[in-house]
């Protein structure tokens, strides 16, 4: 099932239950996906709902980051309740030492050996992990394994 069919029921089921701050989640992420295929004027494919649903995960992540810093934990808490929604739609999200043994898969198929061959790494990495890691923790195991 396509996400925005997916969207679509759960928008459903939100209204039956009047959940409003659920709704009003999802409707987001529905207009996310409804404004890229727009653009790309044709159906996305699973990835680039992947990637849509992952790009907006993100921005709460930092968002959240960002109103902790500020003092607002009203909004960082508004905030992670949204990241739990947006989670249902994306992957089940690899621990650490999941992601960590996926690099090493990685360094070994591109016959990494240091820092130099760190860009070559990280495409191959996120292009495997996509929608299951951050592109950051990645970043971040990448560089210790090869340094």
């Amino acid at each position: 099932m396509a996400k925005i069919d997916q969207l679509n029921q759960d928008m459903k089921e939100a209204m039956k239950a009047k959940d409003k701050f659920r709704l009003s989640v999802i409707r987001m992420l529905k207009g996310a996906l409804q404004k890229a295929e727009i653009d790309k004027e044709e159906a996305l494919t699973d990835d680039e709902e992947l990637s849509i649903l992952s790009r907006e995960l993100k921005q709460r992540k930092d968002s959240v980051n960002e109103f902790h810093e500020a003092g607002r934990d009203d909004l960082a808490d508004q905030t992670a309740k949204e990241i739990e929604i947006v989670e249902n739609y994306l992957p089940k999200q690899l621990s650490e030492e999941e992601i960590t043994q996926a690099v090493k898969e990685v360094i070994d198929q591109v016959g990494a050996s240091s820092m130099k061959d760190f860009g070559k790494v990280m495409g191959t990495a996120v292009a495997k992990l996509k929608g299951q890691a951050d592109g950051n923790q990645i970043q971040k195991i990448a560089k210790s394994l090869l340094s």
